[in-house]
């Protein structure tokens, strides 16, 4: 449950707690300070809550706000943002040009850094894990030079305070830190990418960051458990390309 209230409204979230994507919209709740009914899926048996209220993907995030549901994490974050325009600051530019600027970094984090992330860690082989972590590391240098230009030198993408790009690419913060243990590296480290390590040292201080943040030790656990069964699918493959 988030703190703070959205009046007479009432907001339920569908999500599993290890998914970066579902931890996006509850940033975004969170920094709206919106309280939210949190309800916990089981995606290997989906509700009918969920398959009815998102038929076409079935798949988690969906906000359902006074009976009706919202889909897509990036898409939650600025249906939030535009019903909720008195709650908590506007993640969203007010600025035309600085909200299309904004919308453009978030679709190259979500089209071209967040598949990248993904697969450079579950890749099915080594091959493919090495070309995801190739362009990861491309992704992460334009996303380096994208804050250098957007914050204009304070803290955030949204300058002063956290905003609409702190939030969908802080879905990864979660994961990034749990990555050091499972993997030995960080996703931002200060020599590669200073100015994004620092910021996401910043963001995940935030108060509306860590009320929502996932455990690290039960990420850590349950990263595991994904890789080992990543590690059974790579193994599968392997044997039936031998064939």
């Amino acid at each position: 449950m988030a703190a703070g209230g959205g009046g007479g409204d009432e907001l339920k979230l569908l999500g599993l707690w290890a998914s970066p994507y579902v931890l996006r919209a509850k940033f975004a709740l969170s920094f709206k300070g919106l309280s939210y009914e949190n309800v916990e899926e089981d995606l290997h048996n989906k509700s009918e809550l969920l398959l009815s209220s998102n038929p076409v993907h079935k798949k988690v995030p969906v906000l359902i706000h006074n009976g009706k549901p919202i889909c897509e994490s990036q898409i939650i974050v600025e249906y939030v943002d535009e019903a909720f325009p008195d709650a908590g600051e506007s993640l969203l530019p007010s600025d035309p040009y600085d909200r299309a600027v904004a919308r453009f970094w978030a679709a190259y984090i979500n089209d071209k850094f967040m598949p990248a992330w993904q697969k450079a860690s579950l890749g099915l082989t080594e091959e493919e894990k090495a070309e995801a972590v190739k362009q990861m590391l491309a992704a992460i240098e334009n996303l380096e030079t994208a804050f250098k230009e957007l914050s204009k030198g304070k803290p955030f993408f949204g300058g002063d305070t956290a905003g609409y790009l702190d939030v969908t690419l802080g879905a990864v913060v979660g994961w990034a830190r749990a990555g050091e243990v499972l993997f030995g590296r960080k996703l931002f480290d200060a020599t590669r990418s200073p100015l994004l390590a620092a910021w996401m040292e910043r963001f995940v201080a935030l108060d509306a960051v860590k009320a929502v943040l996932p455990d690290n030790a039960e990420l850590i656990e349950y990263g595991k458990m994904r890789m080992a069964h990543y590690a059974k699918l790579a193994a599968a493959l392997a044997a039936a390309n031998k064939k």
